[in-house]
């Protein structure tokens, strides 16, 4: 069964791609913040390297989105990014067993998080990308390198997804979250 899809030419399409990219630069304006937090969290530990090259690329992701707003003339919405900083920054008052520090279960949700915003991110580039062969004013060489970097992010996040759950999940000798298996506490 098709979907019903109303036509989108002309000014009207112009206004849903700006509502739709400038919520993805919320939605990397929050990963951005999200994943500088769990570089500091990490940094010493056996997941610093991988998030610290997560953090560069999500923040050039965030750049390559914001340089596509202005070559498609689409004003950067800056409420949106301001709501999706706050956003972050109340995500952390969330409950995790422990009241003063953070506790193993919370590195493992925030990687599912950046996971779900790097699937987001994918799901974008992979849309502008269809639609490069209709729009002239979209690269598609560079949606396809943005979008073979999204999958690679998707990789790293399952391989320190799958070691923090590990850690954490999997029965053992008894160590203070932060000593298994490099996981910060």
């Amino acid at each position: 069964m098709g979907v019903p899809v109303r036509d989108t030419s002309g000014p009207v399409r112009e206004r849903m791609l700006g509502i739709y990219l400038n919520d993805h630069v919320a939605g990397a304006t929050g990963g951005v913040e999200l994943v500088r937090r769990m570089v500091k969290e990490h940094r010493d530990t056996a997941y610093g390297p991988d998030l610290e090259g997560l953090a560069t690329e999500i923040a050039q992701d965030r750049h390559a989105l914001l340089r596509l707003l202005a070559d498609l003339d689409v004003p950067a919405r800056r409420y949106k990014m301001y709501g999706a900083w706050l956003a972050e920054k109340a995500g952390r008052v969330k409950p995790n067993g422990r009241l003063r520090r953070r506790s193993g279960l919370t590195v493992v949700i925030e990687l599912e998080a950046l996971r779900v915003g790097v699937e987001g991110k994918a799901l974008l580039w992979r849309s502008l990308l269809a639609a490069a062969a209709r729009d002239s004013r979209l690269d598609a060489r560079r949606l396809q390198e943005l979008l073979d970097r999204a999958r690679t992010q998707t990789e790293v996040l399952d391989s320190l997804h799958s070691r923090a759950t590990s850690a954490l999940l999997s029965p053992g000798p008894s160590a203070p979250v932060g000593v298994q298996a490099g996981v910060a506490s």
